[in-house]
């Protein structure tokens, strides 16, 4: 029980990786709905957002880990969580998939429903991590 509490309150990497996944949700969101309301704009380039590939490599625990001694250094290896976040660009996509730009309205509200699954679990799995600490702390039983 202790371990768990420990593990709960000093591992800052589950909560900051959380924190930058519902952020990441939030920024796909706001490309999403800019693409879709600009769906029959000519020469619009839609927007993606790239998150989860710098996650998973922040997150490899084989990959080493440069050390810095000065901050301007160039980093080497993976980053740390705290310096991964979500990014916004227009993919490289030449085809125009109306005719008018690239956006395809079936695709984006498919990415729009997928994201919003993502957040939803995100948004339970942080719900559950602080009701277990509530838990620990008024010394209850989780129920």
């Amino acid at each position: 029980m202790a371990n768990m509490i420990n593990e709960m309150l000093f591992n800052k990497t589950n909560l900051s990786m959380l924190s930058k996944s519902l952020d990441s949700a939030m920024l796909r969101n706001r490309a999403i709905a800019n693409n879709i309301a600009n769906a029959t704009t000519p020469g619009y380039r839609r927007v993606e957002v790239s998150f989860e590939d710098e996650l998973r490599g922040a997150l490899d625990r084989t990959r080493l880990k440069g050390s810095r001694t000065d901050s301007r250094h160039i980093p080497l290896g993976r980053l740390d969580i705290e310096n991964v976040n979500a990014k916004a660009y227009h993919p490289v996509d030449p085809t125009l998939a109306s005719g008018v730009n690239n956006v395809d309205i079936d695709t984006e509200m498919a990415k729009l429903a997928e994201n919003q699954i993502a957040f939803n679990y995100v948004v339970k799995y942080t719900q559950g991590i602080f009701k277990k600490m509530n838990s620990a702390i008024q010394g209850r039983a989780l129920q």
